[in-house]
């Protein structure tokens, strides 16, 4: 992990601790690397619920109750996704925050459309539902140290308004 998603996970922890809230993530192209930035802090257990790597369609569906529609009309790459990975992933874990990842990290898988390196996020804070995209330019490596990164950052704005 880099000093910047080190720095992002602790000032998280920090103001979910101060509210009293617990998250939980939900992942598809980052592979486990939100949850794993989390509990790199030491006391992370007071607010980290659970985290799901829900790296196919099925385990979407089965894990976080995404909808087969919803994946065969938008794609697992999509805004409609994620909100559902996000709502999903908060119910599952009964927590007041839940974030969610789904993109193309590449090198391959692009299309046209969801070119390599689009990313789409998912936030649910307190009832609240949003989405996010992200074009992310670089290899792999950095789609995913670059969507980490963001997801954290994101979730401190919306948990500041």
């Amino acid at each position: 992990m880099t000093a910047d998603i080190t720095q992002l996970a602790q000032l998280l922890g920090n103001t979910l601790a101060a509210k009293g809230w617990h998250i939980s993530c939900a992942e598809s192209c980052t592979g486990g690397g939100v949850g794993y930035a989390i509990t790199t802090i030491s006391g992370s257990s007071a607010w980290f619920k659970k985290g799901f790597i829900t790296y196919s369609n099925d385990a979407k569906q089965e894990m976080l109750n995404v909808s087969e529609q919803t994946l065969q009309q938008f794609g697992a790459v999509s805004a409609q996704t994620v909100e559902q990975m996000a709502a999903g992933a908060a119910q599952q874990a009964k927590a007041e925050v839940a974030v969610a990842i789904s993109g193309i990290a590449g090198p391959d898988g692009g299309t046209p459309e969801k070119p390599v390196g689009t990313v789409w996020f998912g936030f649910f804070v307190n009832g609240q539902s949003s989405t996010e995209k992200l074009l992310i330019e670089g290899d792999r490596q950095l789609v995913r140290i670059k969507a980490i990164e963001f997801v954290l950052s994101h979730t401190l704005k919306l948990l500041a308004k």
